[in-house]
């Protein structure tokens, strides 16, 4: 293996890792160098782990870590998730995140949050009122 302080590794694995998170990419993984192929196995990997193998297909709606982010913040505060176009496999994971962020559900922390939203001129919807 190579040196990974050294920038063009670096560089060749980012870029292997940003084309292993995107399920339609193809490559030749044959003229690629080691930091490639390294870094396209980890991106293919975290794919993988959050929507699924590629080979059992590649669903509507990809989940990333902005996903499980949102679905996180969504328990915290309380609000419904927005579940469609998910397949089985990605709401196990989605459910995850979302079930931490229920344990840390604190009902005041949304009213505060709502009603700050609501000073600076941005509609909640009711249904999310406490």
């Amino acid at each position: 293996m190579e040196n990974i302080f050294d920038p063009v590794f670096r560089q060749d694995y980012l870029n292997g890792y940003a084309c292993g998170l995107n399920p339609y990419a193809i490559t030749d993984e044959v003229q690629r160098s080691e930091a490639f192929r390294s870094g396209f196995i980890s991106g293919r990997l975290d794919y993988e782990i959050r929507n699924g193998y590629v080979m059992d297909g590649i669903p509507k709606r990809i989940v990333t870590k902005k996903v499980l982010e949102d679905f996180l913040l969504a328990g915290l505060l309380g609000l419904p998730p927005d579940t469609d176009g998910y397949t089985n496999f990605q709401l196990n994971v989605l459910a995850k995140w979302y079930q931490s962020g229920t344990e840390k559900y604190d009902p005041n922390q949304s009213r505060y949050l709502f009603a700050i939203l609501e000073k600076n001129g941005i509609q909640v919807k009711e249904t999310y009122h406490m």
